[in-house]
């Protein structure tokens, strides 16, 4: 003692008040920088010495600074003992073996930073945000832009198919190869093109982004790529490239949708007559889109082998096979119809059907293995098609509804003057930036290699949500330019469409409450998994080393949380400068309390929380917009930090925040905490008072929705991507016709609003004062015209489609023109 209290002995002249301020300055100093154990065994015997502790102080305090220190007895002493204690209680979560592989399956990415309580931002700034490649451009303003002069909306909806033209040209062009490698024929495109070429193509026409997606994402070509044997490659490959084979893929049943563990779908291996090995199949599946005009079936059932004919066990569990669609006991032909809206989906039967033991995706060492294939390709899968074909509705949304509360007047104003409209236009805009930013980002991601399951379920429940909120907003805002039927509508079968969406790929409601939290919070966390291997695996040396620092990570998230709190963020750093640097201080706050109250749901409720599903999605809330507005940094700092896109910007990281203050709302109200839940609801009242968000302002919301009224550049780049007509016949070509005209028109209305104002006019519509402004010289002839042209335009522009009643009864279609189809197209159709 003596040699410690001369080591520390100016600590014995400090003042017992300053030693405890010190003391306790220290301890949130260590807490919040986590510092180790070993330098809180020092700053413990100085605290000691300062305040002249007695002798059996030091040695009651030195017991536990051995205990906790030296490993091999901190395992026989404490970790072991609490995992007997864990093990008694069944803290552990059940879980299934569909459920493990779920969570096993892909890689963890950014979102392990954002769980983490102190995230990396360098390492978020540098991930790729992505542009085409030169190929990829060509092909983009090629073969993409003409499909989509091809295709009407409306005759694909009436029609229920698209014309034989358009499938020869994508088959020829290679449309349904995109994610093939060139060696077998296909383009070999990277996650990011894949995305940008169905979003434009679902902004020109959802079924077509349909058509095209699905055979570029779960399916026979992405599976056969990553898990096929040489010879399967060899003979699909390039056959799926040129489209000889229509491909689908078969999951879904009536009693096994988000449950694969419900499959009734089986296989049982048997040896021929020949001598060779066989399956005979039995299935009952539903939803599979394009399988009635299929020629290869992907199948997902559970597969026996009654005498161990492979080697592996009787009951190998879920299985991949690619099965001829002509095969014999195959039943296809029928479609549901989803919603009306016109792209193939079919359910498939199969009775007995006898295929090789060869058509096992992967061969003989793929049997058991498909519940892996597919949930490391749905890993993939899901941040880019479902999220790309919600950018585009997003996308026509903020284009087509710029330009129409400019061109529809009300009251004597353009209706995007007025406030009410404004809000819901605000939201258009922002809620498109973000998504945008989260687009580029996640495809960045997967092009480097990344196979971020918990990310990719963010992107498809957020993409596909928002867009539903963006496309009731814009059907509010166009009226019943929204609800009446035909070629001039842009929003109603998007409206109509956004359901399924919602649905497929993993239901928005299991996605949020089960995949985003559920398995994130265990595939997520830094120690969570690894513990609870350690204790499935009774294994003592794995569970005391991430206990101990799972502790260690709580105490540090706790001390980061309330030093955040109380300086609202200013005490973590910013890797840049300039307005997004408030933006990182306040991610860094929302990443810590996360952290510490994802610790606290997982300690209150232990295996119990994967019920607790109302709890687990306001969590999922947090992560979700935690990652949607890092995306959102890396996207202003990556595209040069544009001064004309910072209020786009603004409102989406002040909605972030909000949205986050949101869910941590409801979670302080109702987390129940044995003993502390009260303490919690304080906690609570604290963030009320002191939000990490608030709802972005309304001057700022006017200020976006202003910017999406006015033509330019900016306005082009929030809309990048999307299929734009020239054809001022067409209908979204209308919009952007009538919105030039009147801008360019501008300088001649404000003349005569002048005129008015003066009383050197009457008050009356721009068209009937023409006459009498150009007898008083107030215009000239050709402004005159200008006025004529885009009042023309106008009137037009807010037209909606009409029908006779012969036309409506025999679901006749009109083409972009307002004239009736040709005769012999008509009959074709009826």
């Amino acid at each position: 003692m003596e040699a410690l209290s001369e080591l520390f002995g100016f600590f014995s002249e400090v003042p017992l008040w300053a030693s405890i301020t010190a003391t306790v300055i220290i301890a949130i100093g260590f807490a919040y920088t986590g510092a180790p154990l070993w330098l809180w065994a020092i700053a413990g015997y100085a605290g000691l010495i300062g305040l002249d502790a007695p002798q059996w102080l030091f040695i009651a305090y030195t017991v536990p600074v051995l205990v906790f220190n030296i490993k091999p007895v901190r395992r026989v002493l404490l970790s072991g003992p609490i995992m007997k204690l864990l093990d008694a209680l069944n803290f552990l979560p059940t879980i299934s073996q569909t459920e493990q592989t779920a969570i096993e399956a892909g890689n963890v990415w950014i979102e392990g930073e954002l769980f983490s309580g102190k995230p990396n931002f360098k390492r978020t700034l540098e991930q790729p945000y992505p542009d085409l490649t030169k190929e990829e451009q060509e092909f983009f303003d090629g073969p993409v832009e003409r499909v989509c002069e091809m295709v009407n909306d409306w005759d694909v909806f009436v029609r229920k198919d698209f014309t034989e033209e358009t499938w020869d040209f994508l088959r020829k062009e290679g449309f349904f190869g995109l994610i093939i490698p060139k060696k077998y024929g296909g383009l070999e495109f990277s996650a990011t093109a894949h995305s940008a070429i169905v979003a434009k193509l679902s902004s020109r026409c959802g079924p077509l982004g349909t058509t095209v997606m699905v055979p570029n994402s779960l399916g026979p070509a992405e599976l056969l790529n990553h898990y096929g044997t040489q010879k399967q490659k060899d003979y699909y490959l390039p056959r799926l490239a040129a489209g000889v084979e229509m491909p689908c893929f078969a999951l879904t049943e009536p009693n096994a949708g988000s449950d694969a563990g419900g499959m009734t779908s089986d296989g049982e291996v048997f040896k021929g007559e020949d001598g060779e090995l066989y399956l005979r199949l039995n299935w009952n599946k539903r939803y599979i889109t394009l399988a009635a005009i299929s020629t290869v079936l992907g199948l997902a059932f559970k597969l026996r082998d009654p005498e161990n004919l492979l080697g592996k066990g009787e009951d190998l569990g879920i299985t991949c096979a690619l099965i001829p669609s002509d095969t014999e006991g195959v039943v296809l032909g029928k479609r549901h119809d989803p919603l009306g809206v016109p792209f193939y989906n079919c359910p498939t039967h199969g009775h007995d059907v006898v295929v090789p033991v060869d058509s096992i995706i992967g061969g003989k060492e793929g049997a058991g293995n498909g519940w892996r294939m597919l949930m490391e390709s749905l890993a993939v899968g899901r941040g880019i098609s479902l999220p790309a074909s919600s950018l585009a509705g997003a996308k026509l949304s903020t284009r087509v509804v710029g330009a129409y509360a400019a061109i529809r007047k009300q009251f004597g104003l353009n209706i995007g003057k007025f406030e009410g409209i404004e809000e819901p236009m605000a939201r258009i805009g922002g809620y498109t930036y973000f998504m945008e930013a989260a687009r580029k980002y996640t495809t960045g991601g997967l092009d480097q290699g990344e196979k971020p399951a918990v990310v990719t379920a963010i992107a498809k429940y957020n993409f596909t949500e928002h867009t539903r909120e963006i496309i009731n907003d814009a059907m509010d805002i166009v009226g019943g330019a929204g609800i009446s039927r035909g070629p001039r509508n842009v929003f109603a079968h998007g409206y109509i469409s956004l359901p399924i969406a919602i649905t497929v790929e993993g239901a928005n409601i299991l996605t949020r409450t089960l995949m985003i939290f559920g398995q994130g919070a265990i595939r997520c966390h830094p120690y969570a998994l690894n513990e609870i291997n350690a204790l499935m695996d009774k294994d003592v040396k794995g569970f005391d080393d991430n206990f101990w620092a799972h502790i260690g990570h709580v105490g540090r998230n706790k001390a980061r949380s309330f030093m955040l709190s109380i300086t609202r963020g200013y005490l973590a750093g910013s890797p840049v400068s300039g307005p997004a640097a408030k933006y990182y201080r306040k991610m860094a706050w929302a990443s810590a309390s996360f952290a510490f109250f994802a610790d606290i749901a997982l300690g209150s409720y232990g295996g119990g929380l994967k019920m607790k599903e109302k709890i687990a999605g306001r969590y999922a809330d947090i992560l979700s917009f935690m990652y949607l507005g890092t995306a959102t940094l890396r996207r202003f700092e990556a595209e040069g930090r544009r001064k004309e896109d910072l209020d786009y910007f603004k409102w989406s990281m002040d909605y972030v925040f909000y949205r986050i203050q949101e869910a941590f709302d409801g979670i302080l109200r109702e987390i129940k905490v044995p003993g502390l839940s009260w303490g919690f609801r304080l906690v609570g009242v604290w963030s009320r008072l002191n939000p990490i968000g608030t709802y972005p302002s309304d001057e700022l919301g006017h200020r976006v929705a202003q910017a999406m009224q006015e033509p330019g550049k900016a306005r082009d780049r929030m809309t990048d991507g999307m299929y734009i007509p020239s054809d001022p016949t067409e209908a979204v070509g209308r919009y952007e016709n009538a919105l030039t005209l009147i801008t360019n028109t501008n300088p001649v209305y404000k003349k005569l609003y002048t005129a008015m104002k003066k009383r050197e006019l009457p008050k009356d519509s721009f068209l009937n004062l023409l006459k009498p402004a150009l007898e008083k010289n107030i215009i000239t002839k050709a402004e005159a015209e200008m006025v004529e042209k885009a009042e023309t335009a106008r009137t037009d522009a807010i037209q909606v489609d009409e029908f006779t009643l012969e036309e409506y009864m025999n679901a006749t279609p009109k083409s972009p023109d307002g004239e009736g189809l040709k005769t012999k197209e008509v009959d074709s159709l009826v």
